[in-house]
């Protein structure tokens, strides 16, 4: 902004001050001349301006998000461009952010988060609808005025969903923010509007517990454990929330996005049936709670006539308390019977044989018949290792188990191999999916089916090394004996050089490190050649390799280095200068007369500083020198 005046955008927009910083550009109050009222005007940074892809991405978030006219969405008004600076235009909301409201309050009462998340859906549906995925949903992008309603904002890396494909970024791109990812952002997978509500999911528990579900010490840290772990139940982790309120959570939270909802108006109804009163699942009539990862929900159920009793005569009263009592008996029989099974399901008094080590052994599953895709899934749900054999076998289907060893119901420990026999069938074999298994493994087994196996490298932001990412042709496909398959292999994140950054001011440094998406430390160490405030070195020094989300440590300079002043008194001039000058002190020499035939003449009579003063290289030390008088004619 200007220090002779306010900043004025194409003659009408006034910038008064900034009220928010983003990761691509700064937020202002601002004033809309022409139509006498305050807008918020987004200025993309410099750097980004000059960037041709960076104005592509900020003018289509401006066309998106202007489109987009609803009460709980943030409306753009304008966008434009002022000798080089990209602004946008938008709704000025007078209140705060969640995560400041988080950040400044804690954890919210779980009804009124279900209510700020059912806001946040009816945006989130309505953008959905319009073809557009938000695919940044986060506290910070989440306004809430002090009347207390929600407008969310920043459509800034949406996805427009035309044919399936993003109109904004490259195919297999990660953007958004870690802590809010979808499993699927995580591994550079297309997204859908499900992807919202997994990140929305993130919010809601992050409301109601004061914390999200999974937290690292970078951000690709971070996106493993979306990938990989499942969260805490709410309940588990000490958030005070109904069962109903949990399973509405964890269904979001799901990693599949099929066992998410389906679209954010059914994830409105549940919450509307929720804050209706519907607050525990068990409660409600006709209900039933499946498993964490994708819990059945409230459904409709008749309003229960509580008036019925007046309408009926005083003397079906007995018959009425009859019917009661037996259909009462019947029910808790029934509920003791599941009761039963479900303990027996969880294996409550059952007692596991154990080696005499103490190792819990498993019981081999029944594998003939199955296909072996779901053989092997068996087995690894069992932690069970797999060898195959293809046999020829005019009994079984191709890729169906026709023999196992050991038989089923045999106990074994965790990890044994179980050996299966796998009908080739009488026509073509149909290709193993070997995705998200090992490559050594993937390689055994398909090598088992006689096919030859060719591995590429691939860089991946969340698959650990020596893990199968892809696989050509895909799963399912004919092949036969002798063919070719080419497996995919994760080498890992990718790494980038460490740039020379040294001999520059320590800002820009952390600047450089920050935009190429690696965090930075500082740490201070005196030079002789650097000046104070630039970088000496880094750690790990300049052209090693690094992953993305690695900490790198600037050692930057704190001036120059210290030396202790030599002791020069007593000493003859030039000895004491040379002793100084060793030291790199500049060395400025004074007289004192002394008498004539004093012993101390040439000699360093006193210093300053003094003795075994601590001071920097470079500093100027006094010598004062004695010089004798010369010696009178009668003397």
């Amino acid at each position: 902004m200007s220090a002779q005046g306010p900043t004025v955008f194409n003659g009408r927009y006034e910038l008064h001050r900034q009220v928010a910083r983003g990761g691509m550009a700064d937020v202002y109050l601002a004033r809309d001349l022409l139509l006498d009222r305050p807008v918020a005007v987004k200025v993309l940074f410099d750097e980004f301006s000059r960037d041709p892809s960076f104005v592509e991405r900020f003018r289509r978030e401006a066309q998106a998000a202007a489109a987009l006219s609803h009460p709980n969405v943030v409306n753009v008004f304008d966008w434009g461009e002022e000798q080089g600076t990209y602004f946008i235009v938008m709704e000025y909301v007078e209140g705060r952010s969640l995560a400041e409201i988080l950040r400044t309050d804690g954890p919210l009462p779980a009804d009124r988060a279900a209510e700020v998340v059912s806001d946040i859906a009816a945006a989130l549906a309505f953008a959905h609808r319009n073809g557009l995925v938000h695919r940044d949903v986060k506290p910070g992008n989440v306004l809430v005025t002090a009347n207390g309603h929600v407008k969310v904002a920043d459509f800034g890396i949406a996805t427009a969903l035309v044919g399936g494909r993003s109109d904004l970024t490259q195919s297999g791109s990660v953007m958004g923010t870690a802590t809010y990812f979808s499993p699927e952002q995580a591994q550079g997978r297309p997204v859908d509007p499900r992807s919202d509500l997994y990140s929305l999911g993130i919010v809601l528990y992050e409301m109601v517990l004061g914390r999200p579900p999974f937290t690292g010490e970078t951000p690709v840290a971070v996106a493993y454990r979306h990938v990989q772990d499942s969260p805490l139940g709410l309940r588990a982790a000490g958030a005070p929330v109904a069962e109903s309120l949990e399973a509405i959570t964890l269904k979001l939270l799901a990693k599949n996005p099929v066992n998410r909802y389906p679209t954010a108006e059914d994830l409105r109804s549940d919450l509307r049936r929720y804050l209706d009163g519907a607050h525990d699942l068990r409660a409600a009539p006709g209900l039933a709670v499946s498993s964490p990862t994708s819990p059945a929900l409230p459904t409709a159920a008749p309003p229960a006539d509580f008036g019925a009793e007046t309408r009926h005569r005083r003397d079906d009263g007995l018959r009425r308390t009859a019917m009661f009592t037996t259909v009462l008996v019947g029910l808790l029989v029934a509920f003791g019977f599941l009761v039963l099974e479900f303990f027996d399901t969880l294996g409550v008094g059952d007692e596991e044989p154990t080696t005499p080590a103490g190792v819990y052994l498993i019981e081999v599953p029944t594998l003939i018949g199955k296909s072996l895709d779901e053989a092997r899934a068996s087995l690894r749900d069992a932690r069970l290792s797999v060898q195959m054999d293809y046999e020829a076998n005019a009994d079984f289907p191709e890729n169906t188990v026709f023999s196992q060893e050991p038989d089923a119901g045999t106990k074994i420990e965790p990890a044994e191999t179980v050996r299966l026999w796998v009908s080739r069938g009488t026509g073509p074999m149909v290709l193993l999916d070997v995705v998200g298994d090992q490559v050594v493994d993937a390689e055994r087994d398909l090598e088992a089916m006689g096919l030859k196996v060719e591995t590429v490298g691939q860089e991946h932001p969340v698959k650990p090394a020596g893990e199968v990412v892809d696989q050509s042709p895909d799963p399912g496909a004919e092949v036969a004996e002798g063919g070719r398959v080419i497996l995919f292999v994760s080498t890992g994140p990718a790494v980038e050089a460490v740039p020379d950054l040294s001999n520059r001011p320590v800002l820009d440094a952390m600047n450089i490190l920050s935009k190429l998406g690696w965090q930075a430390s500082t740490a201070e160490e005196r030079s002789r050649t650097v000046p104070e405030g630039q970088v000496i070195r880094t750690d790990p020094p300049a052209l090693s390799e690094l992953a993305p989300g690695s900490t790198i440590v600037i050692v930057m300079s704190s001036g120059l280095p210290l030396v202790l002043v030599p002791d020069v008194e007593g000493l003859m001039e030039d000895r004491a200068s040379e002793a100084l000058s060793n030291l790199d002190l500049d060395v400025n020499v004074r007289s004192e007369e002394l008498p004539a035939y004093s012993p101390n003449d040439g000699r360093v009579i006193s210093q300053s500083p003094s003795p075994d003063t601590e001071v920097d290289l470079g500093t100027q030390v006094t010598i004062v020198i004695g010089r004798a008088e010369e010696p009178t004619a009668d003397g």
